[in-house]
């Protein structure tokens, strides 16, 4: 197998012989599928400590709605590299825009096409996830980090405030003080505070790449089961930051009764009062 794009990680650059990359049309990123039902995504701007720009972002998009209408794909894993996730937003591009022009063309509305996508995404964190890739990470449905991980919100250094999310998701996360702490200071947090504060899932064991490594085993582990259930799951979640209780419950009810009309919850209820594995054929 020839690859086509240079790895940003020792784990990548190894674990790729097993790999099978998916496209060569990137620059920014490396799409690959560690597993048949799961595609990982990796950061690719490394002398620019994967810094987030628009042309990284039509990429990523392109390749997240790819791998949301896959059926194949079941979950899928974002990463960057083992010194940074994402350093940030690419301050060369921003510095010069005028009010006008962001205001007209819609600066960073499209960055948050991430949040839209059905099915779960896990990200994987090493290193930087600072300003724009703090946000980035906060977009994914489960955060899994490395020791190294450092997260924050340093944009009031530069005069501005979060501007793809940052300051909304936090407090949603980790509650008004913490979040007012982070983006009023700038200060970073390691991965067990952020950890401890309940932003991230947890903090995974010391070892180059073991980070990834995780992320696509919880990937796999959530791609075997029905895809129904899963993003219905993944809706019902994303619900209750949206709704009161009483129109949240009554939401998560309504989308558990619709489970019924699945074969896959035939198939799961079946197979568990049989006592064997469920084949579910996601439908």
């Amino acid at each position: 197998m020839v690859l086509l794009l240079r790895p940003t990680t020792t784990y990548f650059r190894a674990a790729s012989r097993g790999l099978r990359l998916m496209s060569s049309q990137y620059t920014n990123i490396i799409v690959a599928k560690p597993e048949p039902s799961v595609s990982l995504i990796t950061l690719n701007r490394p002398k620019a400590l994967n810094a987030l720009s628009s042309p990284l972002f039509e990429e990523l998009n392109k390749a997240l709605k790819d791998a949301d209408t896959d059926d194949s794909i079941g979950a899928i894993v974002l990463t960057g590299s083992e010194k940074a996730f994402a350093a940030g937003a690419d301050i060369k591009e921003m510095q010069d825009k005028t009010y006008a022009e962001v205001f007209k063309n819609r600066f960073l509305e499209d960055w948050g096409q991430l949040a839209k996508i059905r099915k779960p995404i896990i990200a994987a964190v090493s290193g930087y996830a600072l300003g724009g890739g703090c946000e980035l990470a906060l977009m994914c449905d489960i955060i899994l980090a490395s020791p190294t991980a450092k997260f924050g919100q340093p944009e009031i250094n530069l005069g501005v405030i979060p501007g793809g999310g940052g300051s909304q998701r936090l407090a949603s996360l980790i509650g008004k003080s913490r979040t007012m702490e982070l983006v009023l200071t700038g200060r970073n947090i390691s991965a067990q505070e952020a950890a401890d504060w309940g932003m991230i899932s947890r903090v995974v064991g010391e070892g180059e790449g073991q980070v990834i490594k995780e992320a696509i085993e919880m990937a796999k582990t959530i791609a075997s089961k029905s895809q129904i259930a899963v993003q219905a799951g993944k809706e019902v979640v994303n619900a209750a930051y949206e709704l009161t209780l009483a129109e949240g419950l009554r939401f998560e009810r309504r989308i558990f009764h619709g489970c019924f009309a699945t074969n896959d919850q035939k198939e799961g209820m079946a197979a568990f009062s049989e006592k064997r594995k469920a084949e579910f054929t996601n439908s």
